[in-house]
């Protein structure tokens, strides 16, 4: 496995984000890769791709999210969505210095997903592909009527109040014992986000349905055939309208959500590596 270093990304309004950068290993390095992880999960539940990709000589950063991961302070929270869009910028921006390379992919798990859909459209400007992991658009599971009321209620008043992320089964994640023992048991992963990050979420959800006006980039959508968590129907129709050039969705049948702990996810890592391969880059 290739080594990663730990090092501060320093965000716009003076947070100190915990990330990873992986040096792309090999004498002639192909390319970056900004790596965006789900709402729950952080760099490090993604360490087996990262490596994989750093391997086969791509520059690969992962950031925690503000609040998330390693990232203890305002635990959970984000002030809006323009805030998380900066910050995924910034991230570009660090990457870009780092590897030297103009042009980058992009990859998001999850809600990363929509934050890197989100991240394109507020800027498109050097990103080379787009390969969205089970792409956390069209959500399948949400919390109760009574709970959103409450939290609609802290939105106005109380925006640093917590609630519990209604994913607390590993099972929704995936079937391997020893992967849902350590969804349970990891200790940086966030099991509570605040009113204030679940308006900034809700407010990605209308600029990320404008995807069609922004310029085409070729994309690769994943998807889990036995999903928990997003809905596959709406997500597959969404980007096969985009009908952009290059692009394509695949999807595991019997998979579940994170394709990252498949007993098989070999199979997925090519899939992924490929795509990007294919795609040209600029230095």
């Amino acid at each position: 496995m290739s080594q990663y270093q730990e090092i501060t990304v320093t965000l716009n309004d003076g947070y100190d984000a915990y990330a990873r950068y992986w040096p792309a290993q090999g004498r002639s390095p192909r390319g970056a890769i900004l790596y965006h992880h789900g709402i729950q999960s952080h760099c490090g539940w993604y360490e087996s791709s990262a490596s994989m990709l750093a391997q086969a000589g791509y520059a690969v950063l992962q950031v925690d999210r503000r609040g998330a991961g390693q990232n203890q302070l305002q635990r959970g929270h984000a002030v809006s969505a323009d805030q998380l869009t900066v910050d995924a910028h910034v991230a570009r921006d660090e990457l870009q210095r780092l590897s030297g390379t103009k042009t980058h992919h992009v990859v998001g798990i999850s809600w990363g997903g929509k934050l890197a859909t989100m991240a394109y459209i507020a800027d498109p400007k050097d990103v080379a592909s787009l390969s969205l992991v089970t792409p956390g658009l069209f959500p399948l599971v949400g919390v109760s009527k009574a709970e959103m009321g409450r939290i609609a209620m802290a939105m106005i008043y109380e925006r640093e109040k917590s609630f519990r992320i209604p994913l607390d089964d590993p099972a929704f994640f995936t079937l391997d014992p020893a992967w849902q023992q350590y969804i349970a048991t990891d200790k940086q992963t966030l099991r509570h986000c605040t009113a204030g990050f679940y308006l900034a979420s809700r407010r990605m959800d209308k600029p990320c349905a404008k995807l069609s006006k922004s310029p085409p980039v070729p994309y690769h959508v994943f998807l889990a055939g036995d999903e928990r968590i997003i809905d596959n129907v709406k997500t597959e129709s969404f980007f096969k309208q985009l009908d952009w050039p290059n692009s394509r969705i695949t999807i595991y049948e019997k998979a579940r959500h994170s394709l990252e702990f498949e007993n098989d996810n070999q199979t997925y890592f090519t899939a992924l590596l490929d795509f990007i391969c294919h795609r040209k880059t600029q230095t």
